[in-house]
């Protein structure tokens, strides 16, 4: 058969090796530039340091659902504690359509501007349905988000009461750390998150808008209560007399409020963002509230305060957590609803019994 291929006119030469479909070299190069995983000091000494960089993957860390990276945050938090505390805390929200995004942006380039770094912690609403968010609070905010003295970090809300992010308190902590002396905290609209946001601020904006409608009608009067001032925002143009109208209706109706624990009497200004006018007169009213309450000594105590409402919150949280994740509480949950929804046992008494169970097992 040897001898009839010799013969033959057909010849097959023998084919070149063929190479790898990927380039090993570069895998090499991959391999060699591959950052090892930073440590909890490394963290800690990039965050002193005002590394964005770093300051970014932990606050990532602190978003993390997953064990091994909650405790990691937990220790860098802890280190990071003592060089904490050194900001204003500013909670700011509003109404829908008051222009919150466009206000933070004026109101942040004039702060920068004055010579402060500010860190703006923007809540994404997340969806009820895919639990998705779209984080587009950077494109609102194109300027400030190219301003070296700002630092915009939008974080989803992830379904945890009125859209605050479960973590911002101790997002809080590693800005100051990392340097950043005025903070904004953004909520997503009128709503429980108010109360929570108020929890963890040191001075709560109320964002207005005149000429749609009743504006009185259409704000909780809890939320007023909270507010150290109300800012009638988009007062320009042919807008103004308006502004100027429900400034003086707003102004009437805080003097119905009881006084405030602080001693401030809540102030009502105007201003544009488009105009960029008012912004000067806003931080200075903030400054005079700071200067009442860090003299009157409530400034201390409200972060007192504070500190152990989120200790409390925390053990409610961990609890409800270890409740739902232990397995056999799991496996009792759906007989538990079928007995509850045929009216063969009350709510109440399959919440007790579920709790019992719960004490036992654990």
């Amino acid at each position: 058969m040897d001898e009839l291929l010799d013969k033959s006119a057909l010849a097959v030469n023998p084919g070149i090796e063929q190479p790898p479909v990927v380039n090993p070299d570069a895998i090499a190069r991959i391999r060699k530039n591959r950052k090892k995983p930073l440590t909890v000091e490394e963290y800690v000494e990039g965050i002193l340091e005002g590394q964005i960089t770093v300051l970014s993957k932990a606050i990532t860390l602190v978003e993390s659902f997953l064990d091994e990276h909650h405790e990691m945050a937990q220790a860098i938090i802890e280190k990071c504690l003592p060089y904490s505390g050194k900001s204003t805390r500013i909670g700011i929200t509003g109404v829908p359509g008051a222009g919150k995004s466009t206000f933070i942006e004026a109101f942040g380039k004039k702060i920068t501007s004055w010579g402060h770094k500010l860190a703006v912690l923007a809540i994404d609403p997340s969806s009820e349905r895919s639990k998705g968010s779209i984080l587009g609070d950077k494109t609102r905010m194109i300027e400030l988000s190219c301003d070296p003295k700002a630092f915009i970090r939008p974080s989803p809300s992830a379904g945890s009461l009125g859209g605050v992010a479960r973590k911002t308190r101790e997002t809080v902590i590693l800005c100051e750390a990392a340097g950043f002396d005025t903070v904004f905290i953004e909520t997503v609209g009128v709503g429980q998150s108010e109360t929570a946001v108020h929890s963890m601020v040191d001075f709560f904006l109320l964002l207005m808008i005149s000429g749609a409608g009743d504006e009185l009608q259409g704000i909780k009067r809890g939320i007023m209560e909270m507010a150290n001032m109300i800012v009638i925002n988009k007062a320009d143009g042919n807008n103004v007399e308006k502004a100027m109208l429900a400034k003086a209706q707003y102004q009437s109706a805080m003097h119905l409020f009881p006084p405030a624990a602080s001693g401030w009497i809540p102030k009502v200004l105007t201003a544009s963002s488009k105009e960029k006018t008012g912004m000067g007169e806003i931080w200075a009213t903030i400054n005079k509230y700071l200067f009442l309450t860090e003299n009157n000594g409530f400034f201390q105590s409200n972060r007192q305060e504070q500190t152990k409402f989120w200790m409390y919150e925390t053990i409610n949280e961990a609890l409800q957590n270890s409740f739902y994740s232990n397995p056999q509480i799991r496996s009792l949950l759906k007989d538990y609803e079928d007995r509850v929804v045929s009216d063969r046992i009350s709510s109440f008494v399959a919440a007790k019994e579920l709790l019992n169970r719960y004490v036992e097992v654990t």
